[in-house]
C-alpha cells in the first residue's frame, strides 16, 4: 500500500527539507516540489514531497488517519518511512 503523509516544511536546504509530522522530524527530499518554504504543507511518500496542500487539508488528513487507523498517528508515520527504508 501507498501512503502520502502530510508534514509542515521547517527548513529548507537545497533539494532536502526538514519536515514536521505531528512532533517527529525527517529529513525530505523536495526534488518534486521546488520551491517550497518553511511552513509549507506538503505530502511526503518514500522521502519525498511528491506536493503541497493547504493546512485545513493536511490537518483533516491527519485528523483522519488517528480516526481510522486509531493508533497515534507519528507512529504510523515512523511505521511508513520504516517500510521506505
Amino acid at each position: 500500500m501507498c501512503l502520502a503523509i502530510p508534514g509542515r516544511i521547517l527548513s529548507v536546504n537545497g533539494e532536502s527539507a526538514t519536515v514536521d509530522f505531528g512532533g517527529n522530524r525527517m529529513p525530505v527530499c523536495t526534488t518534486l516540489t521546488p520551491g517550497v518554504s518553511p511552513n509549507d504543507w506538503v505530502l511526503v511518500h518514500a522521502g519525498f514531497s511528491i506536493t503541497t496542500i493547504d493546512e485545513t487539508a493536511a490537518r483533516e488528513t491527519w485528523e483522519y488517519l488517528s480516526a481510522a487507523g486509531g493508533e497515534d498517528v507519528a507512529d504510523l508515520v515512523r511505521e511508513v518511512e520504516a517500510d521506505d527504508g
